[in-house]
């Protein structure tokens, strides 16, 4: 599996740049790419901005994973649910095809494992729970590490709440407000895989019924470069998000950026990006 340090290109929904809504913010997430040469592109024929949710899973240079993509979230927005198929046709990426239905926010990855939320059941109901696992394990050819869906989340994914820094680390939202079935079954986790955890704050922000402000793991990580949401609002944890994420990856180039444009939609930078390796 190709993680995100491997990675050395990165893609929006070409919608980013031509939405006069995001026009502005993706300006001053260009000129962050720029400035550090990052290879960068643009897929065509996409419903929305959310290109993670819908594109494959890359498990070496030339072999992705497209999983199917028909979210219990989009059921009643079909205008907004990209096709997968015609995404990759129009954008010349060939993929394995699996029926699974599986929203790329939802996979956190690491060479040999992925965690993601049981979501997922509820997603492929007309499959038996260890079925499942085993088809996905056998189809990304890594373990698989569940952590517990949020019942009032309207998208279900693990990228709002893990990612990993390394093979025995994570980075989690921390415990303090977060539900506790939610914590303890992070910690069940945890223990049956030997891994180690960081918290990084988070916050709730209330002006909008969707937002993903507050939400400091949505990060985008290529290369060397992690890109980095700060929210500059009331309440906000800033300072000490930015001073966990800069002592956690002490030999990475940390960029700052703040994407409240996007974010008050309900995603954030792992969210409006695909990032491969080439």
């Amino acid at each position: 599996m190709i993680i995100d340090k491997e990675t050395n290109r990165v893609y929006f929904s070409d919608l980013i740049r031509t939405n006069i809504e995001y026009k502005e913010v993706f300006k001053r997430i260009q000129s962050i790419l720029d400035k550090y040469s990052v290879d960068y592109n643009f897929l065509f024929d996409t419903k929305d901005i959310w290109c993670r949710d819908y594109m494959p899973i890359q498990k070496d240079v030339n072999k992705f994973v497209q999983f199917r993509y028909e979210p219990q979230y989009l059921k009643d927005d079909f205008n907004l649910q990209s096709n997968p198929n015609i995404v990759l046709q129009s954008n010349g990426i060939e993929a394995e095809f699996s029926n699974i239905n599986l929203d790329g926010g939802n996979v956190i990855r690491w060479s040999d494992k992925v965690i993601m939320t049981t979501r997922i059941f509820r997603e492929n109901p007309t499959y038996e729970r260890n079925e499942l696992i085993e088809s996905i394990e056998r189809i990304l050819e890594a373990e698989v590490l569940l952590i517990p869906d949020i019942t009032g989340d309207l998208t279900g994914h693990a990228d709002g709440h893990v990612r990993f820094i390394n093979e025995k680390t994570v980075l989690v939202n921390q415990f303090e407000n977060e539900y506790k079935y939610w914590t303890k079954g992070f910690l069940k986790m945890i223990k049956q895989t030997g891994l180690d955890f960081i918290e990084i704050p988070w916050f709730e922000h209330k002006d909008h019924p969707s937002t993903a402000i507050g939400d400091y793991v949505n990060y985008l990580e290529i290369g060397n470069l992690i890109l980095f949401p700060i929210f500059d609002v009331k309440g906000n944890m800033d300072d000490k998000a930015v001073e966990i994420i800069t002592n956690t990856f002490p030999d990475r180039i940390i960029e700052t950026l703040n994407i409240n444009e996007i974010a008050k939609n309900g995603g954030l930078l792992n969210c409006i990006t695909w990032t491969i390796k080439t």
